[in-house]
């Protein structure tokens, strides 16, 4: 009779441990396809910056530097590492060089008025809130993910089978208050 507890014991044990490690799996792979909305999202947003930029630049040919800027920016950001943090950086550099070319539309109205930079920026607008979504579906992966792993009694068994915890996609204290800042515009 002894043994069968114990076998029964050890059943439940492999049964909780079986579910345990499916579901940090499945959590894991939430946080994969989180990250792979925001990266859809930033592509969407590269492939805009060039046509927002070739339409200032028509009004603007003298604000050569912001131009040059925003552009080395998106160059910067889709080349970022594949972790949160690098691309978190890249993307926070792109963000405000992108403020200062829009920046620039107050002092052409002429510009301002233009149909084609209006749409641009509104499906500029569109994609940073689709983007600020992702970001935020992604943190909310991420944070049940680690809080999956660090639970007791998973945190015994977590790191072994390759659960590792995930980065935030986060600007950091020091970008955080630059890009609080307003865009300063020089002409």
């Amino acid at each position: 009779m002894g043994l069968w507890i114990v076998l029964g014991l050890l059943a439940l044990a492999l049964v909780w441990l079986v579910s345990a490690y499916n579901g940090l799996v499945a959590l894991r792979q939430r946080t994969h396809q989180a990250f792979a909305d925001i990266d859809v999202q930033l592509t969407q947003r590269h492939d805009l910056i060039p046509n927002l930029v070739e339409t200032v630049k028509a009004y603007a040919a003298h604000e050569r530097g912001t131009l040059d800027a925003v552009i080395a920016a998106r160059n910067a950001a889709m080349g970022a590492g594949g972790g949160a943090h690098e691309k978190a950086q890249a993307e926070n550099l792109l963000t405000g060089a992108v403020g200062r070319l829009l920046a620039l539309a107050e002092a052409y109205p002429d510009l301002k008025a233009n149909t084609n930079f209006q749409a641009l920026q509104e499906q500029l607008a569109d994609i940073e809130n689709k983007l600020a979504a992702a970001r935020r579906f992604f943190n909310n992966a991420v944070s049940e993910y680690n809080a999956a792993q660090q639970a007791f009694p998973t945190i015994l068994f977590a790191a072994s089978m390759g659960f590792a915890p995930r980065e935030f996609f986060d600007v950091g204290e020091d970008d955080r208050k630059r890009l609080e800042a307003p865009p300063a515009v020089k002409f």
